[in-house]
């Protein structure tokens, strides 16, 4: 039996599934959560306070 003409259609509807399956990812991402200035600034307090915790703690151990 000659299967050759199953690969010549497997390789386009392979093609065409994955194409769809990319299109569906790519909607996903664009629901991404809005971030505000004010969030970003908090978070920066934040960081910028460990950070200065962080060194007091290397100088601790330091000496």
């Amino acid at each position: 039996m000659n299967w050759s003409w199953l690969l010549t259609l497997i390789c386009p509807l392979m093609m065409i599934f994955m194409m769809f399956g990319m299109r569906g990812g790519h909607h996903h991402g664009s629901h991404k959560k809005q971030v505000t200035t004010e969030q970003l600034q908090e978070e920066l307090t934040e960081l910028k306070a460990q950070n200065e915790l962080m060194r007091k703690e290397i100088q601790s151990l330091k000496s």
